[in-house]
């Protein structure tokens, strides 16, 4: 009984220091650290299945540092331009271990005080942590996951470049450089996500689907989301002095007319994008993964026609879905997910104005 005893305690002992350092890395960087700073995209990540759940919570921070490095405008534009170059080679692992310390500590020190949000400044403060958890990722996930971070870093360098923050307001020239800043922070995170859930959960997506067309799918989608932001932002990006909406700008300042009929434009291109998550929807076989790729597309109609139906000045201010939206929607979203057709009338529901 004894040898037995011991045995089992052995057994015991190897499975524990068996456990991988990517679940240690998610214990401490994908729980509290990610609901404060994702939010809502928090109840996404966790109704993942769990073989998505520990990549996709990973990129997330990874993408949300690079926003958080991008937007801190106080810092100089110069200063963010070097440290987003460094990020990027840190990520994709041509940076020295020293150059990775030097970054993180210098983002700890230049960028990390600034944060008024603590949520922002613990991802500040923590990316060293997220670098480590990248560099134990499968081999997999992480040519996914610097793939996708590629391009977001991209379209945050070009963010900068084109709003440098110096006091005068700026707006994209056109139409073109709108589709291509969403595509490089959101419409390419659409694609990653499918071709994750294609190789990292086998089973999830319809095996006769093309991946080509849900990855189509899946980067509308993902622009449809990004739109949502910028309509909802148009009055705060004012004040930062940018506008992602093209042809507002009259003797260096925004046109009411034509801010107003340019906001309705895009509003109709982002119903446009978002109308394609519900064929992408149709073809995930995961019942899971439906419901989490389901919540950002009922949240995001939502939020569109509560703006549709707010009043300008409103709109300015920043129209936002309540507490009680989100918890009705997530009630509903977890019986219509079953059936994508119930699935779809929820969405035309939420999305009428």
């Amino acid at each position: 009984m004894r040898l037995s005893a011991d045995l089992r305690a052995a057994r015991i002992s190897a499975r524990s220091s068996s456990m991988s350092d990517e679940s240690r890395h998610e214990r401490e960087l994908g729980g509290q650290l990610l609901a404060s700073v994702s939010r809502s995209f928090y109840l996404t990540l966790k109704a993942l299945p769990a073989g998505l759940r520990e990549p996709l919570s990973l990129a997330y921070l990874l993408a949300r540092t690079a926003d958080t490095l991008a937007d801190t405008v106080t810092v100089p534009a110069a200063t963010r331009l070097e440290c987003l170059r460094l990020y990027e080679s840190c990520a994709q692992g041509a940076a020295s271990a020293s150059e990775s310390g030097e970054l993180s500590a210098r983002i700890a020190r230049e960028f990390a005080p600034l944060q008024s949000d603590a949520a922002e400044r613990r991802l500040m403060e923590r990316f060293a942590g997220a670098l480590a958890w990248l560099g134990i990722m499968r081999p997999g996930p992480l040519r996914a996951i610097r793939g996708v971070l590629h391009h977001i870093i991209h379209g945050q360098m070009l963010d900068i470049e084109r709003f440098p923050a110096d006091g005068r307001l700026r707006s994209l020239p056109d139409a073109a450089a709108l589709e291509e800043y969403t595509w490089l922070v959101a419409g390419c995170v659409g694609e990653f996500w499918t071709d994750m859930c294609a190789t990292e959960s086998p089973g999830a997506l319809e095996a006769d689907m093309s991946l080509d067309e849900m990855r189509k799918w899946g980067a509308s989608f993902g622009k449809g989301l990004q739109l949502v932001n910028i309509l909802r932002d148009v009055g705060e990006d004012l004040r930062d002095g940018r506008c992602y909406l093209p042809g507002v700008l009259k003797d260096g300042s925004a046109d009411v007319a034509a801010l107003r009929a340019a906001w309705d434009h895009w509003a109709g291109i982002c119903e446009k994008h978002l109308e394609s998550g519900l064929p992408y929807l149709r073809h995930v076989a995961d019942g899971k993964l439906r419901y989490a790729t389901a919540l950002p597309l009922l949240l995001a109609a939502r939020t569109l026609a509560k703006m549709r139906a707010a009043s300008w000045d409103e709109v300015l201010r920043g129209v936002k879905v309540s507490r009680l939206d989100v918890a009705m929607i997530l009630a509903e979203a977890a019986v219509s997910c079953r059936q994508p057709d119930k699935l779809e009338r929820l969405y035309r529901k939420l999305g009428a104005v």
